[in-house]
């Protein structure tokens, strides 16, 4: 197993693409919601299980995909598409992705999972796979996980501290950022995609 070379600019990109993925911040409206409806967060508890979970996903997903013959390139391709339709709902305001499930267990559902742990998180962290080394992107994921930490155990301080407007406007300049890695993926793993197509064809 390689972990590649560390650098900062990749660590430093990692990082801001996950934080707009996991989007803690804009997550503290359900987070308070849950917590007014009497059900039970544990922040400790949260993290690891979130932790332990991308992690696991970040290797493991890998050789689901080598099971079912698809390479980075295509999943990055179609992890662009999920990413891109994220980036709407963010802008839009508009609930494309539905999230059911029983959520008598808030700690695990639906805040580990979707809210943190979620589809959008797993075809990212395999996406950037095809352009960072995976150390920068698991330093990237951990530092994340700390802020998620963070905003479980003072989220009503956040809310006060930047207002639902704050909220808002976060989620909306994020939003943005995830459209164009949307596009940055898309565009730089498709014509890879195509080669391969071609070579295949070929042969």
């Amino acid at each position: 197993m390689s972990f590649g070379t560390f650098n900062f600019q990749e660590f430093i990109s990692a990082f801001i693409i996950l934080f707009a993925v996991i989007d803690a911040v804009g997550s503290t409206p359900i987070i308070i919601s849950l917590r007014e409806g009497g059900k039970t967060i544990k922040p400790t508890k949260a993290t690891l299980l979130s932790t332990l979970l991308l992690v696991a996903f970040f290797y493991a997903g890998d050789v689901m995909l080598k099971l079912f013959h698809v390479d980075i390139a295509s999943f990055a391709v179609a992890g662009s598409i999920v990413i891109f339709l994220m980036a709407i709902e963010m802008l839009l305001d508009v609930e494309i992705f539905k999230f059911k499930g029983p959520t008598s267990e808030a700690t695990i559902v639906p805040l580990v999972f979707p809210l943190i742990a979620g589809a959008g998180s797993f075809t990212t962290l395999l996406s950037l796979r095809a352009e960072y080394a995976d150390i920068n992107i698991l330093l990237g994921l951990l530092v994340n996980m700390g802020f998620v930490f963070f905003v479980l155990t003072m989220t009503d301080k956040v809310q006060r501290w930047m207002g639902k407007g704050g909220v808002y406007v976060v989620r909306k300049f994020f939003g943005v950022i995830l459209m164009a890695v949307a596009v940055r993926l898309f565009t730089d793993n498709i014509a890879e995609l195509i080669l391969n197509i071609n070579a295949q064809a070929a042969g």
